[in-house]
């Protein structure tokens, strides 16, 4: 059964590897750390959201907004998915329902975003505000699309349909399906984020971190399926 139908788009991931201990405690039960040449990444992510229907109903003024997250990546039963360790959005019924039927971790900010673009590059830039502190994500890149290739750290980053949710001692799965995205070139990127203030302090390291590599996906039309309770792992 499709949960939520949405347009994903201008998806900014910033990558850093990580030690994987940092993430044990964020593991949910039945599921593995998934790595790629051996390395644990984490990765910062923000993007749009169009054209969003819940059980194919627009809810108003809750059809396009931004959402900015982070996350690592884990498998299941050969299933390769995502964790989330907070996702921020500046719509508070976007939050009760993730939080309430998804058992996510959703937070209400205030948020903006910009897309421009000339006749050399696009930039698209993302904010939210943590208490009185503005946070921004922002990339400038060319203009014509590239596929993302096998076997790359971009197609590990972006290939991964599963969410899984940690609540107690219980495990939930949900599908997201979507079609392989296409790429721009990141000319530049600028991070200018406080982890410990958005994420808590077991992130503060990110704020020296350097990331492995900056993406820019184009997105897709995606569909999130209902989730359901992994019960062979009680």
């Amino acid at each position: 059964m499709t949960f939520l139908t949405a347009k994903w788009q201008q998806l900014i991931l910033v990558n850093y590897k990580v030690n994987p201990d940092i993430l044990k405690p964020y593991i949910p039960k039945g599921t593995v750390l998934d790595l790629y040449n051996n390395a644990c990444y984490i990765s910062l992510v923000g993007f749009l959201f169009k054209d969003t229907r819940a059980l194919g109903f627009k809810l108003p003024n809750h059809i396009n907004f931004e959402e900015v997250n982070l996350r690592f990546y884990v498998t299941h039963n050969n299933k390769r998915g995502v964790v989330f360790i907070k996702e921020i959005v500046p719509k508070p019924l976007i939050t009760f329902i993730a939080n309430t039927l998804y058992k996510e971790h959703y937070q209400t900010c205030k948020m903006s975003h910009q897309c421009t673009e000339n006749n050399l590059y696009k930039t698209i830039l993302y904010k939210w505000k943590i208490n009185t502190k503005w946070q921004s994500l922002a990339v400038k890149a060319a203009l014509k699309e590239q596929d993302i290739l096998p076997d790359t750290e971009a197609e590990f980053i972006t290939e991964h349909y599963y969410g899984y949710t940690k609540h107690g001692h219980k495990t939930y799965e949900y599908e997201v399906t979507h079609p392989t995205w296409k790429q721009y070139p990141v000319l530049d990127a600028t991070v200018d984020v406080d982890f410990a203030r958005t994420y808590g302090p077991d992130f503060s390291f990110l704020n020296q971190s350097k990331p492995t590599s900056v993406l820019l996906a184009k997105g897709s039309e995606i569909s999130v399926l209902k989730k359901r309770r992994i019960h062979q792992i009680f």
